[in-house]
């Protein structure tokens, strides 16, 4: 399951990654740089929970438990490579990383790692499969 997880992780890297090049070429040029923040990050939480929905069977979490274990193994990737890659890889500055996840100044980025996090026990549950 776990190994199954970590490749379905790897696909949602790819949704990522092309949602953000999606961003920067055609929403940001569009509707400015606040509200295409807003709409790339719902439509990733959208691809995370297709993704999630569709794949959940394959991945088959025997309980709520391992279905929350899943997510917690997606959410700590995804950490990790958002901060690890962003920091040491692009150089961006801890604080302009951070600054993703301040509600007060408009940024909703914080709804990919709950979305990440939830996902498949929502998937499981709406499957009917837990």
């Amino acid at each position: 399951m776990y190994l199954r997880a970590l490749l379905l992780w790897l696909l949602l890297m790819v949704l990522a990654i092309a949602n953000g090049g999606f961003r920067e070429a055609l929403l940001t040029p569009r509707l400015g740089a606040p509200a295409a923040h807003v709409v790339s990050t719902l439509l990733l939480c959208l691809l995370i929970a297709v993704t999630s929905y569709t794949t959940i069977p394959w991945l088959a979490p025997p309980t709520p438990s391992a279905a929350l274990a899943l997510g917690t193994l997606w959410l700590v990737l995804t950490l990790a490579f958002e901060f690890g890659f962003g920091h040491y890889v692009v150089h961006k500055p801890w604080s302009e990383l951070l600054a993703d996840y301040n509600l007060l100044a408009g940024r909703v980025w914080i709804l990919v790692p709950v979305t990440v996090f939830l996902a498949p026990l929502l998937a499981a549950r709406t499957r009917d499969l837990l």
